[in-house]
């Protein structure tokens, strides 16, 4: 109870007017620029250069952006590549079948030969980081008008990254950071050969599903393994028979003697999107309007999936994916909210506004740069609400939960298009979209979810910023148009076959024009681009620019706080502590599961909580190999103190000599809020232990060449 009252102490309440800044565990520092002296008080073993540098030894070398969406890292002297098994769903799902089912059977190849190629699938490593913020910000004044600062850094960006040489393999990009107060320049190595290698069965690699998504406790194997092929002289290469395994600069140890509370670590990986300096108004905002819209239209289309997913096993196939990625947001967002509300973050936002206040009023140069940014941004985001709010419907029920929506808003570029020098460009571009979608495509459970959204569309957004069309003249519409098959071309359905039946562009220009569904479509879309985006966007660049000059403020206001950049799918490292956590009165989380939570959840028959009876009897027999802790349990899961966000899913989970332990994949859920406010009270990450892993594939899958060719540390070895 001593570590408890710890927690509880006034120790919050000096802290609540800079929950912003990171406490020990929290920010996402570029590896260029870490607190070598903080990490190293709290148990790093060895030096940022370690970490990173532009040598081959460092870390950087086996941490890669998967996919561009995820992470991973290398943990063989072969290429061998771990990630989630959620990063690699997508690429299981598309080797799936009924009859060879990797999504329920799991996947393992037994030699290099079948290890399955992936078209498209990237990784990417980070080899150099340059501050170049000078160069980029070099010509602009205070009184620069945006739209001439924006021409400046654009002409001042290409002129920089054209002369910065590479290899031809290689290539560099800048992006802001701060909100565009300073710039980076990376260098990135990208190989295109990415092969499955290991998959175990959702039972254990989406165990819990949806119930223990975004959840603690947590008992689910989330990984999957891959390998990078490059060419005969280790470049990276197209995909090729003649490709062999990558040898790469670095790869990672594995260290299975185990983690214990307190214990240091570190996450190194490619965060997506924080936004973590944004004013109270502008959260309160997100909590109250712009989440729960998006909840809700998730929530309808989720009903319609999950139900027909349960009754059939093609479309439990063809769905997992879109599920998966339709389902992640949704309960992301509802936890975000709980979060928000419990850690008091508009209350602790307003405290550190009014420090900010303070301080500038100290200061006569500094109040007259910043003395109004606060009251202009809450300003702006009250007049901009109703068109934030029209502008997320939109998205949300038009394009990210209707595939029938977004494939009439494809089709309604050809229309646009029709007549112009493009017009080749933009129909292959359309046909691709709508032939790729028509592949996992169920109509009739779309046109469902379709009549749905549109009804619920028509009752949130504000009355004045509606089409000017009614919600039954869209439903009826879906019950004639080419896109989702309910009227023929030609006498024929588009389902499956629309780029051979395009191939007559006169009929199909036609039929496309006498669509009742794009003419609907064609309304929503102008009342969106008329009504909403204008404003929108307008009051957004507005917002931007203030937000820019506030950033500004906090470090010139703040000299004494170091501050962290936003998120912005870069390569970034942070750094906690293994540490469990009260969400609630009387309720406190210990930092590690066990095998034992597994069977507690099993339910036979259960499409969450059903396990392979292999596992079963490996459990039974207590076969855990030398991967059982010291108390002869196995570990499934731990938290700590890590601030992450998605982009850091498959991100290494490093002890303090750099070794990897353990696997990152989650957040607890009221913590998901930690994009906007992290707390270091309640927000932890959720790994997989590398001892799970490596059991799983030890013991469960048999795969012994995939063990073999890693490194395994066992400081509890005699």
């Amino acid at each position: 109870m001593k570590k408890l009252i710890v927690k509880g102490s006034v120790l919050m309440t000096l802290l609540a007017s800079f929950s912003v800044f990171a406490q020990q565990g929290g920010g996402m520092w570029i590896p260029t620029e870490l607190n070598e002296k903080e990490m190293k008080e709290m148990g790093l073993k060895i030096s940022a250069n370690d970490i990173f540098s532009t040598g081959d030894k460092s870390i950087n070398n086996a941490v890669a952006h998967f996919g561009g969406g995820c992470t991973s890292e290398v943990i063989s002297p072969n290429g061998l590549l771990l990630t989630n098994h959620h990063c690699g769903y997508g690429e299981i799902q598309a080797h799936s079948s009924l009859e060879h089912d990797y999504l329920t059977d799991g996947f393992w190849a037994k030699e290099l030969k079948d290890e399955l190629p992936n078209d498209g699938l990237t990784a990417t490593f980070i080899t150099d980081i340059k501050d170049v913020t000078s160069d980029i910000l070099k010509g602009i004044k205070d009184n620069t008008s945006e739209e001439e600062r924006n021409k400046i850094i654009k002409k001042n960006i290409e002129s920089y990254n054209a002369k910065s040489k590479t290899d031809t393999f290689k290539a560099v990009f800048i992006k802001p950071f701060y909100k565009g107060n300073k710039y980076y320049q990376f260098t990135t190595e990208t190989y295109k050969d990415v092969r499955l290698v290991g998959a175990p069965p959702s039972a254990i690699g989406k165990y819990g599903n949806d119930t223990d998504n975004w959840v603690w406790p947590r008992h689910t194997g989330d990984f999957s393994m891959f390998r990078i092929y490059a060419d005969k002289n280790n470049k990276p290469a197209d995909y090729s028979p003649e490709n062999v395994p990558y040898k790469p600069k670095h790869f990672l140890p594995i260290n299975i003697s185990g983690i214990s509370e307190d214990d240091f670590t570190f996450v190194y990986g490619f965060p997506g999107t924080t936004d973590e300096y944004l004013p109270a108004s502008s959260i309160q905002q997100i909590k109250d309007v712009i989440d729960p819209a998006r909840i809700n239209v998730r929530t309808i289309a989720l009903s319609h999936i999950d139900k027909k997913m349960r009754e059939d096993n093609a479309t439990r196939i063809a769905y997992a994916s879109k599920q998966a990625r339709i389902s992640n947001s949704h309960k992301k967002w509802i936890g975000e909210v709980l979060g928000l509300n419990r850690s008091k973050a508009v209350e602790k936002r307003q405290a550190y506004e009014q420090e900010f206040l303070n301080r500038i009023a100290k200061n006569s140069k500094l109040k007259a740069q910043y003395a109004n940014t606060i009251s202009e941004l809450n300003d702006l985001n009250k007049a901009n609400e109703d068109y934030a709010l029209a502008y997320t419907m939109y998205t949300e029920s038009f394009y990210s939960n209707s595939e029938t929506f977004r494939m009439a808003l494809a089709l309604n570029t050809v229309l646009n298009a029709v007549g112009q020098k493009d017009y080749a460009q933009v129909k292959a571009k359309a046909l691709n979209t709508v032939a790729g979608m028509h592949k996992d495509y169920n109509a009739d459970l779309d046109k469902t979810i379709s009549s749905d959204l549109t009804d619920n569309y028509f009752k949130v957004v504000p009355k004045n910023l509606l089409p000017n069309t009614t919600a039954e003249n869209i439903k009826t519409a879906l019950n004639n148009s080419v896109i989702n098959g309910t009227k023929k071309l030609n006498g024929q359905s588009v389902l499956g076959n629309i780029k051979e039946l395009a191939e007559n562009d006169a009929e199909f220009v036609k039929t496309l024009q006498n669509d009742a569904l794009i003419a609907q479509i064609r309304l929503v879309l102008d009342a969106n681009q008329t009504k909403v985006s204008p404003t929108y966007l307008a009051n957004q660049e507005k917002i931007s620019k203030l937000m820019r000059s506030y950033m500004k403020g906090q470090m010139d206001v703040f000299t004494d706080k170091k501050i962290f950049p936003d998120a912005n799918s870069t390569l970034r490292v942070t750094y906690g502590k293994v540490d469990g956590y009260q969400p609630r009165d009387a309720v406190y989380y210990e930092p590690i599961t066990h095998i034992e939570g597994i069977l507690e959840k099993y339910v036979p028959g259960d499409y969450e909580y059903d396990l392979p009876k292999h596992m079963i009897h490996l459990y039974e027999n207590k076969d855990y190999g030398k991967y059982a802790d010291k108390d002869g349990k196995l570990p499934v899961n731990f938290i700590a103190t890590n601030h992450t966000t998605g982009g850091n899913s498959g991100s290494p989970a490093l002890d303090a000599k750099g070794n990897l332990i353990g696997l990152n994949f989650d957040r607890v859920w009221e913590g998901t809020m930690s994009d906007l406010n992290y707390d270091p009270e309640i927000c932890r990450n959720i790994m997989v232990d590398a001892r799970y892993i490596l059991w799983v594939v030890d013991k469960y899958a048999n795969a012994q060449r995939l063990i073999d060719e890693m490194t395994i540390i066992d400081n509890n070895k005699k």
